[in-house]
């Protein structure tokens, strides 16, 4: 139903289109014929009146002319609104997003749901599944690293987390200067173990030359007093 009424306003549009058009060119035909009542010689009222004639459409025209550009405006922008625009939004959704979601609904869930429950032991091996399923996803591991060390106090252990995700995956770029930083921090805060997280520091100056995370990295080795 809609899309006939859609179908109905637009004829309505175009024909608007069309009359205006053709007013245009029936108001330059009268100028070249009031050009030639000049040339000719026609009683002066008779051109003025033929000329203000013409003014007056031309008035109109313009008007006309405003009112179908809103009109036609307004037509487009209801459909790209209503039909276009959600259309382009869905796909643009899925494309971007449908991968990461159904990793994290479908890996994840259970160990957010544990997390929940306050099961951390039950969490840490949902987490570890949802590694194992998608390996180069770095949230399992921090996650993991996390409940080690906020509610297990096992600081070696979340160390170990992280160290063990570093060494055998190959990572992007920003993920793994992300769990380098990561684990730098736990040694730096939860550690004190200056000498390793400087370490790691240096390592990731070493391995991404040039780039963001190498001036992070100088940027930590000069607020620990390491530079």
């Amino acid at each position: 139903m809609k899309w006939g009424i859609y179908a109905v306003m637009a004829i309505v549009v175009a024909f608007s289109w069309m009359k205006f058009i053709d007013s245009g060119k029936k108001i330059e035909e009268d100028k070249v014929a009031l050009q030639e009542m000049k040339y000719a010689d026609e009683p002066e009222d008779d051109i003025k009146s033929f000329q203000a004639d013409i003014e007056g459409r031309e008035g109109e025209k313009v008007f006309v002319g405003i009112l179908l550009a809103f009109l036609t405006a307004g037509l487009v922008g209801i459909v790209f609104v209503i039909h276009v625009l959600p259309a382009i939004a869905q796909r643009f959704t899925h494309a971007v997003y449908d991968s990461a979601e159904m990793v994290e609904q479908d890996a994840m869930h259970n160990a957010r749901a544990k997390v929940a429950q306050g099961d951390w032991e039950g969490a840490i091996e949902e987490f570890r599944a949802a590694a194992a399923e998608d390996p180069l996803n770095r949230v399992p591991y921090v996650e993991i690293s996390k409940i080690q060390i906020e509610h297990l106090e096992d600081v070696q252990g979340a160390v170990q987390t992280l160290r063990h995700a570093i060494e055998d995956q190959e990572w992007q770029e920003n993920d793994a200067a992300y769990l380098m930083f990561r684990l730098a921090e736990i040694y730096e805060t939860q550690l004190e173990d200056h000498a390793s997280a400087g370490t790691i520091m240096q390592q990731v100056i070493e391995q991404f030359p040039e780039s963001r995370h190498s001036a992070n990295a100088r940027h930590k080795l000069r607020e620990w007093g390491m530079a």
